[in-house]
């Protein structure tokens, strides 16, 4: 690995964030090959699981269906009403694409392409989880990310953080491709003399090197705030921190569900009502993605993947704050 690759981030990120980020990627590897102490259940990560899915999947003659519903994407069309919004971003519109687990698709994204060519968004984000496996290579899921988000407009800027299963080592490469990854960081988005503040976390639900306060410490007093979080899981302290709206994803809303979408999994240590769609929780709002790719079987079930547009809309008198509802 080029020295560069550190010394860059450490120059960005410091000391105690990418010594943190390295130690824990190197403890749950040891631990994920050694099999002596396993790493945190994730059933995709578990190989009998898989296969022995796949094998009913295909006894019963789903699994075909499976693989193609997992690359017949839906948009979500999302507005936000947003208060103390600035006049020039009224109608303003985010591009969300979460968990390609890019090595995993199997058309290796371009059905996904072709879907958004056709959206217009003033910016795109990616919500995490760029590879397949928490463990494992990751050179073709890169390429297959770098495909996908060259299909976007050239105006259209692109940001993203990582996931639970992205390494810190990806960072250059996915900036390489033209996605700004933010590390506990925030960028102002600016528009016609206005601005509004994006923000992004790493990984909180795995690697645990989130820093909510770090990501919005230089975010001016007042400001309409939008934070990337790979998992709903930080719900409560975003909520706290006064954000406006929290971005998640992470879930894929189960992946394969029940009828109805119920799902059967989430993986997620928050209520279920926080791990799919549009959510509220203190006043701030939120939205966590179905997920636009697979993990483990490559297969969906009452549960499509997703690709998600947000439009933010302005809105003259305050909106209600309740202690807390859930939608």
């Amino acid at each position: 690995m080029d020295k560069d690759i550190y010394n860059n981030l450490l120059k960005r990120i410091g000391k105690k964030h990418l010594g943190k980020r390295l130690s824990r990627q190197v403890i749950l590897a040891a631990n994920y090959y050694s099999k002596i102490d396993p790493t945190p259940f994730h059933f995709e990560n578990i190989p009998w699981i898989n296969s022995t899915l796949k094998f009913l999947l295909k006894m019963t003659g789903l699994y075909e269906r499976g693989l193609q519903n997992a690359i017949d994407y839906k948009v979500e069309q999302i507005k936000v009403p947003v208060r103390n919004l600035p006049l020039p971003f009224d109608g303003f519109k985010i591009l969300q694409i979460s968990d390609i687990h890019g090595d995993g698709l199997i058309d290796e994204g371009e059905a996904l392409k072709r879907v958004l060519q056709k959206i217009p968004a003033e910016i795109c984000v990616f919500t995490g989880d760029f590879r397949l496996m928490t463990q494992d290579v990751h050179k073709k899921a890169l390429a297959v990310t770098a495909k996908i988000g060259n299909c976007l407009a050239d105006h259209c800027p692109k940001f993203g953080i990582l996931g639970n299963h992205d390494f810190i080592e990806f960072v250059s490469d996915l900036e390489s491709a033209g996605i700004h990854i933010l590390l506990n960081e925030a960028v102002p988005i600016k528009k016609n003399g206005a601005e509004i503040w994006l923000s992004g976390i790493d990984d909180a639900h795995l690697y645990r090197c989130h820093d909510i306060a770090r990501a919005l410490d230089k975010i001016p007093r007042g400001s309409v705030t939008i934070l990337l979080s790979h998992t709903p899981e930080t719900y409560a302290q975003a909520s706290d921190a006064g954000v406006d709206y929290l971005l998640c994803g992470h879930t894929h809303g189960g992946q394969i569900c029940l009828p109805g979408g119920i799902p059967l999994i989430t993986n997620a240590n928050c209520p279920r009502a926080f791990c799919k769609g549009s959510w509220v929780h203190n006043g701030m709002q939120g939205y966590t993605s179905r997920g636009t790719g697979s993990s483990g079987v490559p297969v969906r079930f009452f549960c499509p993947p997703e690709i998600t547009v947000h439009e933010l809309v302005r809105v003259e008198t305050p909106l209600p704050r309740p202690d807390d509802q859930r939608c």
